[in-house]
């Protein structure tokens, strides 16, 4: 079953929305945050980036950036630009990208459900990420973002969202920067609030998509709540945290890929020839964003490359190393070029899709080394691998669009 609550959110009030709503913290260097946010007071990077109101010279996790990350939450609900729900309600959070649609429903899920696995992962956590966000939180007694979870898709629950939508006007309807819209309606309706959560409730189980880190944080955050409240009620808000849960078909997995900053001691003409040794490398006079398992595009020297793993390749392989991120890094990465661990070591750079083919070039023109344009995995892959409990290998998956931050806020207390 899969536990989801409503509950009272902090939102902009009318007017605000778009003004508040700001990228995810994690997709963004500080510079990059610095620039989004300048001549914007109102811009939610003040509460989860809050480094860019300080000089370079201070840290990041200095811990005055998270004290005044908190202070500027409370100053907006206190300036009267956010408010908190009255009321628990769920809401529902359309996004619209190039015509493609992904409605979501906004809730709290359950800590004990993360815990015993029935809300379900595919990526390991960086310890230093988690430690950040969870500091974040816990300084700031708040979820300051949802997390991005998926499931099989429910008909059922379809349709009662889908009424919604078609019988109550929105509360926020936007258009973003990057051309994405963006709508809220708030679900007030008491008997679609019960309808929603006895739906859910035969919802096998809840994955996370996107936010790895928000989650182990969030359960950091209320392990260290319930140690310290031993009395609490096991309905305490801090062992809830926020998500927004998507259907399955209503999503899109863009590629993640690679930039490796140097060929390992190799020049170009000796890494093609060990590389054909193992592929079929062909070059091309244009590059493509690859579609077909087994197959990527490569930048190396001024020229692409189409490179495809022959079809014998993949005989006895598992689930994980089935991907063509795990095949690059199994027979490329590590053995070719030294990258042993992709989460530590400083030579690989991962590159979300939505950049486009030309930042890789951009880059290895720039930089040097070799980038590698990847088949994203399907969501399939992502369901079959979680339920097996396997996990797999870091920036894998790229989903567009990005929630926004600051158009929900959970309170801890």
């Amino acid at each position: 079953m899969a536990i989801v609550r409503p509950f009272k959110a902090v939102r902009p009030e009318p007017g605000h929305a778009e003004t508040i709503a700001s990228l995810p913290y994690d997709v963004m260097n500080r510079e990059e945050a610095k620039a989004m946010a300048e001549g914007n007071p109102e811009s939610f990077l003040h509460v989860v980036r809050a480094e860019i109101d300080f000089p370079d010279s201070v840290d990041d996790y200095d811990d005055a950036v998270y004290e005044r990350g908190c202070q500027r939450l409370y100053e907006m609900i206190d300036e009267g630009i956010m408010a908190q729900d009255e009321t628990p309600y769920f809401y529902i959070y359309r996004q619209i990208m190039k015509g493609r649609v992904q409605t979501g429903l906004v809730a709290t899920v359950s800590v004990d459900e993360y815990l015993s696995n029935a809300i379900k992962k595919h990526e390991f956590t960086r310890k230093e990420k988690e430690v950040d966000r969870t500091r974040h939180f816990d300084t700031c007694n708040a979820h300051t973002a949802p997390i991005f979870l998926t499931y099989r898709h429910d008909e059922d629950i379809r349709r009662v969202i889908n009424d919604f939508i078609k019988y109550n006007d929105p509360f926020v309807d936007f258009k973003t920067e990057d051309d994405v819209t963006h709508i809220v309606w708030v679900i007030d309706d008491q008997d679609d609030i019960d309808k929603l959560q006895f739906l859910f409730s035969g919802v096998g189980a809840l994955y996370i998509a996107d936010g790895h880190h928000r989650s182990a944080s969030s359960v950091n955050v209320a392990l260290k709540r319930r140690e310290a409240f031993p009395d609490a009620p096991k309905d305490a808000e801090f062992n809830y945290f926020m998500a927004v849960i998507f259907p399955d078909e209503d999503l899109y997995i863009m590629d993640y890929n690679r930039i490796v900053s140097d060929l390992n001691g190799m020049t170009p003409d000796v890494f093609l020839e060990k590389l054909s040794t193992l592929f079929d490398v062909e070059k091309i006079s244009q590059a493509f964003r690859p579609h077909q398992k087994g197959v990527m595009c490569m930048y190396l020297d001024g020229d692409w490359y189409s490179v495809a793993s022959p079809s014998t390749l993949f005989d006895g392989l598992d689930l994980v190393r089935r991907l063509d991120v795990s095949v690059l890094q199994d027979r490329v990465l590590a053995p070719l070029l030294g990258i042993d661990d992709p989460r530590t070591n400083p030579r690989i750079d991962f590159v979300g899709g939505i950049r486009g083919l030309d930042e890789l070039k951009r880059r290895v023109d720039e930089e040097g080394g070799v980038a590698f344009a990847m088949c994203p995995p399907t969501i399939e892959d992502l369901f079959d691998i979680a339920d097996a409990g396997m996990i797999m290998p870091p920036k894998s998956t790229w989903f567009e669009p990005k929630l926004r931050s600051g158009l929900f806020v959970h309170l801890l207390s």
